[in-house]
């Protein structure tokens, strides 16, 4: 099931980083991605991508202040779009542990992004779990 569930993830990073480079929509992504044959997109994914895009600008506004050193524009477009999957996760998706949240997100980095990437993610994913209580959602 976690291998399952760790592919939708990607795709849903993968179609968030796809709409951002593209200058598109989400949803515009999904569609044509339904429309193709393969891969088959499904309705995790599909889930997941739209609850982050509906709260992307709360979400990128957490990102930021949370990130030391690093303003979300310099951020490489997967990672962001990694910690936009994971803030999501962490913050609203009240069925996924914070472990998981973040572990998850980590194993997507590792996937696609560079070695130095899972550390970063990790590292504010981290923050933004100590401080939860505290952010008002």
């Amino acid at each position: 099931m976690s291998g399952a569930r760790r592919k939708a993830r990607r795709r849903a990073v993968e179609v968030l980083y796809e709409a951002e480079v593209r200058g598109t929509t989400v949803e515009d992504v999904i569609e044509r991605r339904r429309a193709q044959p393969e891969p088959p997109i499904n309705e995790f994914t599909e889930r997941l991508a739209r609850s982050i895009d509906e709260r992307r600008e709360r979400i990128d506004g957490l990102l930021d202040e949370y990130a030391i050193g690093w303003t979300l524009e310099r951020m490489p477009v997967v990672d962001r779009n990694i910690l936009r999957m994971g803030a999501y996760e962490l913050l609203w998706a009240e069925d996924i542990p914070d472990g998981v949240a973040i572990a998850e997100a980590v194993g997507v980095a590792k996937e696609l992004s560079t070695d130095d990437s899972p550390n970063f993610i990790s590292g504010l994913l981290s923050r933004l779990m100590e401080n939860k209580s505290t952010l008002s959602l």
